[in-house]
């Protein structure tokens, strides 16, 4: 399939800037798969009616992953601005990282990151496909250095810099384990409310980790997709989780994947066709025609045209749904991407 196939026009103004005063208070596009009659086949409902809409004895599998503060703002030796973006702590010290400045970084030089009267050092090691090593000088930790001078890092389509809110609101209320520069958005629309709600209802929740690398932002260059290379991000899918997708099923319920991240998650750890415990690297790409093992349904926010992530929503329903449904959306005027609204697609 051709890249060009899954763009569609989106008008800047529903791009959103900011999320919603309250987490739950975002629209809900549901598209059912069972559907053949078009009138059910969409709805526009509220996020606060998902309970509603889930059954008792389904399963909600969610991402625990943390934001970083992994942006960082600093000067060359010779005055030049560098903008620094960290995909993934190697250790206390070392980093993998995006680097933006006027020249291309020289090896063993070094970066001055200024934060109120305090001033860290990271030097620039060796090259590794468009990132670059960095280090901390002897005595400091990287995970201080963000936390003392470090932005959260907000996605590129929203044009304005981060501030206190973000801190939260870039967060879930149940993100435990940091490592992630991008949120798992599917999951910023619950609140303690529909928490509460789904667990009256009977509605099991369990959680998975992916560490969502600033590769999920890099566009599709190749014409063809087959073409495409992922990028490469850490999860952990353990025994608990398996069991109760497993048990789950066995009851007949759903297995209902949060976000992209879940989705990449559960079905990398079914890749030898049963749902098994994992811990390691994922670099799938789920594009039309995969098979899907462990996951039944899926929330998830609105994706960027052409993008990996729209790629998968389609190839869970189809190509032509999906994009119908994208371009309802934009007739109904509904706020897209990280800080946007979401759908269910069951």
């Amino acid at each position: 399939m051709r890249t060009c196939e899954f763009h569609f026009d989106l008008p800047d103004e529903l791009i959103a800037q900011h999320p919603c005063e309250q987490r739950s208070s975002s629209r809900l596009l549901h598209l059912s798969r069972a559907s053949s009659d078009a009138s059910t086949l969409i709805q526009h409902q509220q996020f606060r009616d998902l309970p509603d809409i889930l059954n008792a004895g389904d399963l909600l599998v969610f991402n625990d992953t943390r934001v970083i503060p992994a942006r960082l703002f600093g000067k060359k030796a010779t005055g030049g601005k560098v903008e620094i973006l960290i995909e993934r702590l190697l250790d206390e010290q070392r980093c993998l990282a995006q680097i933006r400045s006027s020249k291309t970084p020289k090896e063993n030089s070094v970066i001055h990151i200024d934060n109120n009267n305090s001033t860290y050092e990271l030097r620039v090691g060796t090259r590794q496909d468009d990132m670059f090593i960095l280090s901390a000088k002897q005595g400091d930790k990287l995970s201080e250095i963000m936390e003392e001078a470090g932005h959260m890092p907000l996605p590129p389509y929203i044009s304005r810099s981060d501030n206190l809110s973000d801190l939260e609101r870039y967060q879930t209320i149940f993100s435990k384990k940091p490592g992630a520069v991008a949120a798992p958005t599917a999951g910023l629309h619950f609140d303690d409310e529909i928490m509460n709600r789904l667990e009256e209802k009977g509605i099991q929740t369990t959680f998975i980790t992916l560490h969502v690398g600033a590769g999920t932002f890099q566009p599709v260059r190749a014409e063809n997709i087959e073409d495409h290379r992922m990028h490469s991000e850490y999860l952990e899918v353990n025994q608990e989780t398996v069991d109760l997708c497993l048990k789950t099923r066995q009851e007949g319920g759903r297995i209902i994947a949060v976000g992209t991240t879940s989705v990449r998650s559960l079905e990398t750890a079914s890749a030898s066709g049963v749902l098994r415990p994992y811990i390691g690297e994922t670099d799938i790409f789920i594009k039309p025609g995969y098979k899907f093992v462990s996951v039944d349904a899926m929330i998830t926010n609105f994706h960027l045209p052409e993008s990996t992530l729209l790629m998968l929503v389609c190839a869970f329903s189809d190509k032509d749904s999906v994009l119908n449904a994208y371009n309802q959306a934009i007739e109904s005027q509904y706020r897209f991407f990280s800080y946007g609204d979401t759908m269910l697609i069951d």
